[in-house]
């Protein structure tokens, strides 16, 4: 490739780079004459030619340390924090004698760098409709409902999975290119102050709030505090922008004062309603929307609060009934979320993530579905709730005792501290693993022994306690959506 042609496919130019990141470059020579990046990573291994690396300062490890690793495979620039270029001037110099054509730049804070960065490279993306999507639980859902309903019509793009954090959604908007009409983001968080800095650097034209929860109300403290720090997602609307909030969520009169814009309702009883809703079991519901009846491929009626979302957000872009119906039921479920997997037994596999409301939820649709062999759940511990987690645990505990399930296999102290402490009814078998997976050969021998032919399983935890692997233990070896 020559250099002019290096240059001309850069994402952005160096002048832009140093203005965004009031940086400053380290070891000036003629190698920024050539400055270019095809793509940005904070994670060395994902280095590769034409990276510029941005090295994070962790609690346990400084990504500094890593700058080796992602010259060698073939980063074209790299970020580093004042501290570091600072104090290590010497390595600093003798990477560039290496490394000639690389160029290294000196930035105050690498994190801020990053978001700074990647909010002046939405900048050169003026046609792209922004969408940011946050809330307690469905974001992710909620992303891919709304993603598949706007590729009617649109070219979109969204962050990949659930890379929705401070670092997640600034790495994801660097995937944006010219063809794309629609930029569709999941905006996550795990402390305050968080959704204020991704609005910063997503300014977004539609904001959808799935609902408000109890996720992270160990870090945040109240359900009030969770629904202010949501609320953030319309800081930067002028008047031009639309606000999508849920009709019927105890925060709803809270989000939407003060919307400076458009404010939709979505849900039942939203600005387009939704009638006949019909929960189908783990075939997903179904609901009648705009004439035509819709059928929602997840299970569970809360997706049907998901899909609505996405449906606002269709109608609001200008989408036809019929271009939502076929983007909704299209939707496939994700990893971890609502999977549904068959074998000799069936398998409802949720363990990406859990909160006290997205627990209950599964436990409501594992308690109201119909069949003649056993219902067995498998729940794990529900991480960063705080001074809540004893109160909250006790609460889901005492509801999966009492559902009139065959089995309840508690994974975790938290969930085994709370088990043990609920009064028994009826004649769900108990059975309590307070080590968590540590060893996970002892619960799957259990599970082993519990699962028959044509037996249910639910498995519900956060993310850190890594159900999935137990999974394999009931007969389970892939994937099998219904």
């Amino acid at each position: 490739m020559q250099q002019a042609e290096i240059r001309d496919t850069s994402l952005l130019p160096l002048a832009a780079v140093l203005e965004a990141v009031s940086g400053s470059v380290i070891a000036d020579n003629d190698s920024t004459a050539d400055f270019f990046f095809y793509s940005v990573a904070t994670d060395s291994r994902q280095a590769a030619f034409g990276t510029l690396f941005i090295p994070l300062l962790g609690t346990e490890r400084d990504g500094h340390s890593f700058i080796p690793e992602a010259l060698e495979r073939g980063a074209s620039a790299v970020l580093c924090a004042a501290s570091y270029a600072d104090a290590h001037s010497e390595t600093c110099a003798a990477y560039h004698r290496q490394y000639p054509a690389c160029v290294f730049i000196r930035v105050e804070n690498t994190l801020r760098a990053l978001q700074r960065l990647a909010a002046r490279y939405i900048a050169e993306f003026p046609q792209l409709k922004r969408v940011g999507i946050t809330g307690s639980s469905g974001k992710t859902t909620t992303k891919e409902f709304c993603a598949a309903v706007l590729s009617q019509r649109y070219s979109v793009i969204t962050n990949e999975g659930n890379l929705n954090s401070e670092t997640g959604l600034p790495l994801s908007v660097f995937r944006i290119r010219a063809e794309h009409e629609v930029g569709i983001f999941e905006m996550g968080m795990n402390r305050a102050g968080e959704i204020q800095e991704l609005t910063d650097v997503l300014l977004p034209d539609y904001a959808i709030i799935t609902n408000i929860g109890t996720a992270h109300i160990g870090i945040l403290g109240s359900k009030q505090a969770i629904a202010a720090e949501k609320r953030a997602v319309f800081s930067h609307f002028d008047g031009s922008q639309t606000a999508l909030i849920p009709d019927a969520d105890e925060y709803t009169d809270f989000l939407r004062s003060g919307v400076n814009g458009t404010v939709v309702y979505f849900g039942p009883n939203g600005s387009l309603p939704a009638t006949d809703i019909r929960d189908n079991g783990l075939t997903g519901s179904s609901f009648c929307y705009d004439g035509l009846e819709i059928q929602v491929p997840l299970p569970g009626c809360y997706n049907v609060y998901n899909a609505l979302a996405a449906a606002a957000l269709g109608n609001c872009f200008g989408l036809t009934a019929a271009e939502i119906k076929a983007g909704i039921e299209h939707v496939l479920s994700l990893f971890g979320r609502s999977e549904i997997l068959r074998g000799t037994c069936t398998v409802i596999q949720d363990c990406y993530n859990a909160n006290p409301d997205s627990m209950q939820k599964a436990l409501e649709l594992f308690a109201s579905l119909e069949t003649e062999h056993k219902k067995i759940a498998v729940l794990g511990d529900m991480l960063e709730l705080g001074e809540y987690a004893q109160e909250y645990h006790q609460h889901i505990a005492a509801q999966a005792i009492n559902s009139q399930l065959d089995a309840v296999v508690f994974i975790g102290e938290a969930m085994a501290r709370a088990a043990e402490n609920c009064m028994r009814s009826g004649g769900t078998a108990v059975y309590v693993f307070k080590e968590g997976l540590a060893d996970s050969s002892a619960a799957g021998a259990l599970l082993q022994r519990l699962v028959q032919a044509g037996d249910i399983v639910l498995f519900k935890g956060s993310r850190g306690m890594a159900l999935e692997r137990l999974v394999p233990y009931v007969g389970i070896n892939g994937r099998s959506d219904v």
